[in-house]
């Protein structure tokens, strides 16, 4: 049984850092592409950040690009969200999300992926 299990989340004040990660299990890790959403009240999910299988390319929404890192430990089987210079505006429900073989143009649709994690809240208090 595949499980994604998210942590970190919490309050943090604008302009400070917080790092989310994702602990796998139950799949071959290494051969999936990994990435973040995220979704606050009343509104979609929304992409963040993807990693392809091997760590090689990253991906992220212009929203979050050069604040956030995403990173990949696939010994270790753990998907992490760094996150810097947060602002109220990433204040949002963080879910990691796993899939086998995404297609660039679609690694920011959620449908792409398969596997999701419960998600962790973050909240950005101005």
């Amino acid at each position: 049984q595949v499980q994604l299990v998210e942590s970190g989340g919490g309050l943090v004040q604008a302009g400070g850092s917080l790092k989310l990660s994702c602990a796998a299990s139950g799949l071959t890790f290494r051969s999936y592409d990994m990435g973040w959403f995220r979704q606050a009240p009343g509104k979609e999910r929304e992409f963040v950040a993807a990693v392809r299988k091997y760590g090689g390319a990253t991906y992220y929404a212009d929203s979050v690009k050069g604040r956030f890192t995403i990173a990949r430990d696939n010994a270790k089987m753990t998907l992490s969200l760094q996150m810097n210079d947060v602002l109220p505006e990433d204040t949002a429900t963080y879910y990691c999300a796993a899939g086998s073989t995404i297609i660039t143009s679609t690694i920011g649709r959620s449908a792409s992926y398969t596997n999701w994690g419960q998600g962790t809240q973050v909240t950005v208090s101005s």
